[in-house]
C-alpha cells in the first residue's frame, strides 16, 4: 500500500485527520507525503495505521491519538487526563499580552490542564512569573513535562482547586478556562464527553458553577488593579457579566473570537 492509496481513502471531511495520522505513524511532515505519495509502507506500518484508523473511526480525538495538539505555535503533548487546547483558547493568551504590561508580572492560570495557557504566556513573557493550578495530579504531570520539553523556567505549578491552591501572593492577572458546560448542553458532542475529561468539561447551575466559584475566590488573591479573565460558552457572556458585577469587580468586558461568539471576560479588581 502506498501513502497515496491512504489518502485516497480519505474524504473531504477527514482528509486533513487522515494526513496527520498517516505523518504520526511513519514520523514524517504533511509536506513529506504529497512530495512522496507514491512511497511504498512497510507491513509494520500498515499495521499500525490500520490500529490507529480503527481508533480514529471509533472516535478518538486525533490528539489522543497521536499525543500531540499545537496551540499558540507550541506543540503540546495531551493526554486523556488534560482537555484538548482549543483554538479559541488562545484568544485568552491573546489578551493576556495585550492588557498586562511591564516586566515582573505575577499571573495565575486556574485549571492548567496540558499547560497550554500557562506555558504560552510564559514563552512570550519569560520575565513575568506565572503560578499553574489543577485538581488532577496526571493532567499538572503533562503540563510539567510540557515546560521541560519548552525549556521554561517561570512557570510554577500547584495541585489543588482554584485559587485556593495558589501561593500567598497578589497577582497582576488570574486567568482560566474553567468547565463552562451544562450537563444537558444541546451543542456537546457525545465524542467530546467519551473522551475528555468530564471535570474539566462540565459544570452544574448551567455551566457557571465555577465561574462564579472563581470570581469570588479571584478577589482575595488580586493586587488592586488587577485583573481576572475567564473563557465561557458563547451564550453566558451576560450572565458572566452579572456575576462579575455582582461581586464589585470594574470595567467588565466580554471579547469576541474568531467566529464572532462571545468567548472571554476580563473585569478589574479595584
Amino acid at each position: 500500500m502506498k501513502i497515496d492509496d491512504v489518502l485516497q481513502r480519505a474524504t473531504a471531511h477527514t482528509r486533513l485527520d487522515i494526513e496527520v495520522l498517516l505523518a504520526h505513524v511513519l514520523k514524517v511532515s504533511r509536506a513529506y507525503l504529497i512530495a512522496f505519495s507514491d512511497r511504498e509502507l512497510t507491513s509494520d506500518e500498515t499495521s499500525e495505521l490500520e490500529k490507529i484508523l480503527q481508533r480514529y473511526e471509533e472516535g478518538v480525538p486525533v490528539a489522543y491519538l497521536t499525543g500531540h495538539r499545537e496551540f499558540w505555535s507550541l506543540d503540546f503533548v495531551v493526554t486523556p487526563a488534560t482537555l484538548i487546547p482549543r483554538p479559541e483558547t488562545e484568544l485568552l493568551v491573546e489578551l493576556a499580552l495585550k492588557e498586562i504590561h511591564g516586566k515582573n508580572k505575577l499571573i495565575a492560570d486556574l485549571g492548567t490542564g496540558s499547560g497550554a495557557i500557562a506555558l504560552a504566556i510564559a514563552k512570550e513573557r519569560p520575565t513575568w512569573k506565572i503560578h499553574a493550578t489543577d485538581v488532577s495530579a496526571d493532567a499538572l504531570k503533562v503540563a510539567e513535562l510540557n515546560a521541560k520539553r519548552f525549556n521554561l523556567k517561570n512557570v510554577f505549578f500547584h495541585d489543588g482547586k482554584w485559587c485556593a491552591a495558589l501561593p500567598a501572593e497578589k497577582f497582576d492577572l488570574i486567568i482560566s478556562n474553567p468547565p463552562y458546560i451544562a450537563k444537558d448542553d444541546p451543542h456537546l458532542q457525545p465524542n467530546v464527553l467519551r473522551f475528555e475529561p468530564q471535570s474539566a468539561l462540565i459544570a452544574d447551575e448551567n455551566g457557571l458553577k465555577d465561574i462564579r466559584e472563581i470570581i469570588a475566590e479571584a478577589k482575595k488573591y488580586l493586587a488592586v488593579g488587577g485583573y481576572l479573565m475567564l473563557e465561557h460558552g458563547f451564550q453566558q457572556g451576560n450572565a458572566v457579566r452579572a456575576l462579575f458585577t455582582a461581586e464589585s469587580y470594574q470595567s467588565v468586558m466580554t471579547f469576541q473570537d474568531l467566529a464572532g461568539l462571545d468567548r472571554v471576560t476580563l473585569a478589574q479588581f479595584n
